[in-house]
């Protein structure tokens, strides 16, 4: 080889541009996938109607720093004949054009606001404000990742920005449209830039690998698309890592390989076992895949979507699910969602959900997907919950010892609500009024709670201990987190609401329980009798780690 073709290959090299910015969108035909914000724009041209500030927010690598330098040339194009006015469709060969693609133009200036966060750099933007441009028709200042300025840089940008100088156009990009001030939110025109579908990354990533030379299965081009979440930078970062790994012939596997994928067939027949409950071939297929290089965690993810395809097909048969699966794939989805009822599938879906965070924190991810697993097989096993009710309501078996019972002898699982009931006061019929008589300490109790003295009632269940109660005296033991003034008060109110005079007396002997610990030990002791009746222990049975965790009686 030659010196001189030495340099021109090395020149050729040197000169290589990712394919992320070999594709960079230079105008608005080029743009995908942002056809709200396309029209808008070109109809704001042709009427005139330019805002002075733009907010373009979306997720990594959907166009927004892109959108911005195409709004710029946009705004900035003379045309060929260096005439011309702003256009959606600008020239590309005039000086702005070009200067603007190559991002040299000195009247449009682009900051990082992740790196210029203070107030001083927007009062630098502020004062070269003032100043018409140099050779373009406005002065473009696009901010990128605005969300990073300080609160006193927003504040600072909000009087320039409602009254910006005629020459002068804000074009913001952020992912985080939250963080932004609604104060500055309210001066611009904001466009919510959307993730690209698969059905259009699919065929523009498609268009991508030819002009490259590469021969890409379309199996392939759909895992990278997937793979990218919508994200057309992150989609032509991975076509160009795929055609650096696998040269001109990119096949599924080599592509699957990259990218760390588990084999879609191998998801598709564990997903299969586990519904069928053979977790020994669920388990053998995961160890296969694990073996392959898969990440448990990826698998456990793709079981996730794929549970997620089978209940929408199983609620929409009709449902055209191609545009986002392979139809191999649909078609067996298809098959299981009949076999499959809703009930199980929503909680195959809750399971798989709860297993994903655990798996990811888990010491050893393998072990944990695999444990995941066999709880699901497990679950295919287990009635659903209306066959259970039904089982439950046909058995014949009797009732534990004082527990309620319906007619015709089978239990009805009821049981008494303890929580504290008194008897209310007894009434005087002929006036309506409360009898000065209390016949318990537990009327004594409701006769507060009927008179919405709700302080007074809580400490009288649940910090006074009964030591004796008889007409006109009430004998406690009391917390010490009841006031000195407590029994003053009980006093005052018996007497305002019996007419008779009340000693109430704070001790400092043993009394019996509070109502409130009452009602805890009946609860206990109601639960532990219930947990011996035949058809109790089934459900406790059937679901491992079941217990009861309340009582109500209906």
């Amino acid at each position: 080889m030659t010196q001189k073709e030495a340099k021109v290959t090395k020149g050729k090299k040197d000169n290589y541009k990712v394919l992320a910015l070999k594709y960079r969108p230079d105008n608005f035909d080029d743009l995908i996938g942002q056809e709200v914000l396309v029209r808008t724009i070109t109809n704001a041209i042709k009427t005139n109607r330019i805002a002075n500030a733009f907010l373009l927010t979306g997720i990594r690598g959907v166009g927004k720093t892109t959108t911005a330098r195409i709004i710029s040339r946009v705004l900035n194009c003379v045309g060929k004949d260096g005439k011309g006015g702003a256009t959606a469709s600008p020239c590309g060969v005039c000086v702005n054009c070009i200067e603007i693609k190559e991002d040299r133009h000195p009247d449009v200036l682009e900051m990082d606001a992740a790196s210029h966060t203070g107030v001083d750099d927007i009062r630098e933007i502020i004062d070269n404000s003032r100043y018409l441009p140099t050779t373009a028709r406005y002065k473009i200042y696009i901010i990128d990742e605005v969300h990073m300025l300080s609160k006193n840089a927003f504040n600072a940008l909000l009087k320039t920005l409602e009254e910006p100088p005629a020459h002068v156009k804000f074009i913001f990009a952020t992912t985080e449209i939250r963080k932004i001030p609604v104060t500055i939110l309210s001066r611009c025109q904001r466009f919510d830039l959307r993730r690209i579908d698969n059905e259009i990354l699919v065929p523009f990533l498609q268009k991508v690998s030819e002009k490259e030379g590469a021969a890409v299965d379309k199996e392939a081009i759909e895992m990278i698309a997937h793979a990218s979440e919508g994200s057309v930078r992150d989609s032509l970062s991975l076509l160009d890592q795929a055609i650096s790994h696998s040269g001109d012939k990119i096949t599924a596997k080599m592509a699957q390989d990259m990218l760390g994928l588990a084999d879609k067939g191998k998801i598709i027949d564990i997903f299969d076992f586990i519904a069928k409950g053979d977790i020994e071939n669920a388990l053998s297929a995961l160890k296969d895949l694990y073996d392959a290089s898969a990440d448990p965690v990826l698998v456990l993810n793709d079981l996730l979507e794929f549970s997620y395809i089978v209940t929408k097909l199983k609620i929409i048969p009709n449902l055209n699910a191609t545009g986002f699966i392979p139809e191999n794939e649909f078609k067996m989805a298809k098959e299981i969602a009949e076999k499959l009822d809703i009930p199980y599938l929503t909680r195959c879906w809750q399971m798989l959900l709860k297993g994903l965070n655990e798996a990811k924190t888990a010491p050893n991810t393998f072990n944990a997907v695999e444990m995941i697993m066999i709880r699901l097989a497990h679950l295919s096993n287990l009635p659903s919950p209306a066959a259970l009710i039904k089982k439950i309501q046909n058995s014949d078996s009797p009732p534990p010892t004082g527990g309620g019972s319906r007619a015709g002898g089978s239990y009805s699982m009821q049981s008494a609500q303890h929580a504290y009931q008194p008897q209310s006061m007894p009434q005087n019929e002929a006036e309506g009024e409360p009898v000065a008589f209390i016949n318990s300490f537990e009327e004594l109790v409701e006769l507060f709670k009927i008179n919405k003295e709700v302080l007074i009632h809580s400490w009288l269940v649940s910090d006074a201990s009964l030591i004796s109660f008889k007409q006109g005296r009430l004998e406690l033991s009391l917390t010490a987190e009841i006031p000195s003034d407590f029994p003053q008060r009980v006093s005052g109110h018996l007497r305002n609401w019996t007419g008779q005079n009340w000693v109430v007396v704070a001790s400092n002997k043993a009394g019996s329980p509070s109502l409130l610990q009452q009602k805890i030990n009946e609860e206990k002791n109601l639960k532990k009798e219930l947990s011996k009746h035949p058809n109790v222990n089934k459900i406790l049975e059937l679901f491992p780690g079941a217990y009861i965790s309340k009582v109500e009686e209906k």
